[in-house]
């Protein structure tokens, strides 16, 4: 209790503050349905899922709890409109209070039709839905992959149309068919069964389950699934729910079923029908068979091909009219090939005579080089004397008595000119100097004028500066004087205006006395 005479309130802690909080508002609120949009999702590693529920004007903070999370059937998401049910409660540690959500669906079938539409409009703009990327299915598979809950009757129908139509191995990879893990479990067991190899990998697979809401069949609209049937080398046939039932994994899967049982249709032949065709065939081909036969024998008997011997007549014949022409033919060949080489004989000319040709083309060659040679060393003796005459010193030495009496004639009148131009710009150089002396300070200064500076060189202009410098130096017309001023300095009179200097006047006129 308190001590203040002011009051009568108990005291409470802070703790207790809070319980009392918690316990008022789980009390009132202990059952409550709230709808608004998902905002931040997160799921814990330990599976509880914290999540924000907001409108325009209030955010919620809800938690719920890893059991309940487990039984959604649809993935949390942001942006996903909901309802959820549950109870309020506080966080005293934050002093935030919040929903303890046991239960979360969407807010009506449409906003998660408007979810799926969006995913199928994004998947679709990916081109994972394009015709292009559909492969065939085996026509024969030795080994079909089902992904299916493993207590359904999913499984049961698959096998019991596989045994009727044509008995081939059938590998489960089971697995949750709906609620949240239901999703990671198809997706890992599309990549599970393409990861395989040898004899154990299906040639096909199937990924069903039965009919069911919107919201049990979300799973197989979940990104992820839909991604790895997209990437699945494996044919891949899509029997989720009825005939009018349509999720994502459909527009990606190689082929779609209506029901379970017609994806074992697809996937397998009758066997009862193709042993049908196979005999049918059989009997197609022996009769064929026969009749070929029967045609090509009726076509060599009407033919009636000649004996042996008389196939042999003609070819005999004509061996022995090409053995009497052989002779003649071989002497025929021989004077041909002599009278040919006759002619090219005729026109070889012997090896003596190419090589006193070549002799003689040598020789002339000689003859015609040495006279050319005499004839030049003759030019350019003659070349060499008329270049020596012309090379004598007279020639040059009257040449520079001529060039030398040129230029002191040159020099000679040349001369006044110079003498004229030295004389101008000294006249020029004169006016200069003048004009420099005249405008030059020093002039100034030998006029009876002196410039006042300070000790640092500031030009001072008025007395007061004078006198407030100290020290000064003078600069006359014949040096600098340093000096003290002493004194004040003198008061500035103010000029006297026009009356003034009338009274004044007038004064002294009165004050002037007699000269007499």
């Amino acid at each position: 209790m308190s001590d203040s005479p002011n009051t009568n309130l108990p005291e409470l802690t802070v703790s207790e503050l809070s319980n009392a909080l918690k316990r008022t508002i789980e009390t009132t609120y202990d059952h409550v349905r709230v709808r608004g949009e998902l905002g931040r999702v997160t799921i814990a590693r330990s599976g509880h899922m914290y999540a924000d529920i907001k409108d325009d004007k209030a955010v919620l903070n809800t938690i719920m709890w890893k059991g309940q999370v487990n039984k959604l059937p649809f993935r949390p998401e942001e942006g996903l409109e909901v309802i959820a049910t549950g109870r309020l409660s506080t966080y005293p540690g934050r002093s935030n209070y919040q929903l303890i959500a046991d239960s979360l669906s969407p807010a009506g079938v449409g906003a998660l039709m408007a979810l799926l539409e969006e995913r199928k409009k994004k998947l679709a703009a990916e081109g994972l839905f394009e015709a292009h990327h559909k492969k065939p299915l085996p026509f024969l598979p030795r080994t079909i992959g089902v992904v299916t809950s493993p207590t359904g009757a999913v499984i049961r129908d698959i096998l019991h149309r596989v045994a009727d139509r044509f008995p081939v191995r059938v590998i489960l990879w089971p697995a949750l068919v709906q609620g949240d893990n239901a999703a990671p479990q198809i997706e890992a067991a599309i990549r599970g069964f393409n990861a395989m190899t040898g004899i154990n990998r299906p040639d096909v697979l199937i990924v069903g389950r039965g009919g069911g809401s919107i919201e049990d069949l979300w799973p197989f609209n979940e990104e992820a699934v839909v991604r790895a049937a997209f990437e699945s080398d494996i044919p891949l046939i899509s029997a989720v729910g009825h005939e009018t039932d349509t999720t994502l994994i459909d527009y990606v899967s190689d082929a779609r079923a209506p029901t379970p049982t017609g994806a074992a249709e697809i996937a397998v032949p009758v066997r009862a029908d193709l042993q049908l065709n196979i005999a049918d065939l059989e009997q197609r081909s022996k009769r064929a068979l026969t009749r070929h036969t029967r045609r090509e024998r009726e076509r060599v008997n009407s033919a009636r091909l000649p004996r042996p011997e008389r196939l042999l007549e003609a070819k005999r014949q004509r061996f022995d009219a090409l053995v009497d022409r052989l002779p003649n033919a071989a002497r025929t060949l021989v004077e041909r090939q002599r009278n040919r080489l006759e002619r090219l004989s005729a026109g070889l000319v012997s090896p003596k005579q190419i090589v006193q040709e070549k002799r003689r083309a040598l020789e002339h060659a000689t003859t015609r080089l040495s006279a050319g040679l005499t004839q030049a060393a003759s030019r350019k003796r003659i070349s060499f004397t008329r270049t020596a005459s012309r090379l004598r010193p007279e020639p040059l030495q009257i040449e520079m008595r001529r060039q030398r009496e040129k230029l002191i004639s040159v020099a000679v009148r040349a001369r006044p000119a110079r003498q004229r131009i030295v004389d101008k710009k000294a006249r020029a150089l004169a006016s200069e100097a003048k004009l420099l002396e005249t405008l030059s300070y020093q002039a100034t200064l030998q006029r009876g004028y002196a410039i006042v500076k300070t000790e640092t060189g500031q030009l001072l202009r008025t007395a007061r500066d004078v006198s407030k410098a100290g020290r000064v130096n003078v600069t006359l017309s014949d040096g600098d004087v340093a000096m003290v001023p002493t004194g004040a300095p003198p008061v500035r009179t103010q000029p006297k205006t026009k009356a003034a200097k009338s009274s004044s006047a007038a004064s002294k006129k009165t004050d002037q006395g007699s000269l007499f």
